[in-house]
């Protein structure tokens, strides 16, 4: 059952009826109740006038309605500084540069010889004897040169490329064979991803 309550007004007072002095307040301390979660909106940003109690800036009252402030720009020229001479870093002539030893370089280019005649000639007769024995890094490495110098000079032909990237395919395809079922999602979804760039 509630319990009903009763305000009398009698001589500019108030008397309640069920004998409490004072309507019940929340637990806060408040009259009325605090606003829901997420419902309360942050007053806006009030950023301090810099110009307020600052002991640079000369204030002028020029009317009732307007004021001129003036304030030095906070990197004003030192009477000290010239302009042979800067105080400021920033404003000096760059030094010249010493005599001094470089440090070391951080990865040493690797200087390869020039190769000659009978070496290319070499590396096409090998390529084109058995290219799955003699690839690229196999004879890149015999000859000392470059990967990309082997390929440019002794290119596999058309159907020799189809071959091996067929070959290539089908590791491939191995590989993806032993995926989990999460990894496999996940590289379609990469690859769908990459469809739509």
């Amino acid at each position: 059952m509630l319990r009903s309550l009763s305000l009398f007004v009698s001589g500019g007072t108030r008397n309640y009826a069920s004998g409490s002095a004072k309507p019940k307040r929340f637990p806060h301390g408040g009259k009325y109740p605090r606003p829901k979660p997420r419902t309360a909106e942050r007053p806006p940003y009030r950023a301090p006038d810099p110009l307020l109690n600052n002991p640079n800036a000369a204030v002028t009252e020029l009317t009732s309605k307007l004021t001129f402030i003036h304030r030095p720009p906070p990197t004003a020229p030192s009477p000290l500084s010239l302009t042979t001479n800067p105080v400021s870093p920033l404003l000096r002539p760059p030094t010249t540069p010493k005599n001094e030893a470089l440090p070391p370089a951080v990865r040493k280019a690797v200087e390869r010889p020039r190769a000659s005649e009978e070496t290319m000639a070499e590396i096409k007769r090998l390529r084109g004897l058995d290219p799955e024995r003699y690839t690229s890094g196999v004879l890149a490495r015999k000859f000392n040169v470059t990967r990309g110098f082997v390929q440019a000079i002794a290119a596999l032909k058309k159907s020799q490329r189809k071959k091996k990237r067929a070959a290539q395919e089908a590791i491939a395809v191995a590989a993806r064979e032993k995926w989990s079922e999460k990894h496999s999602m996940t590289m379609a979804i990469r690859a769908k991803r990459r469809e739509l760039w």
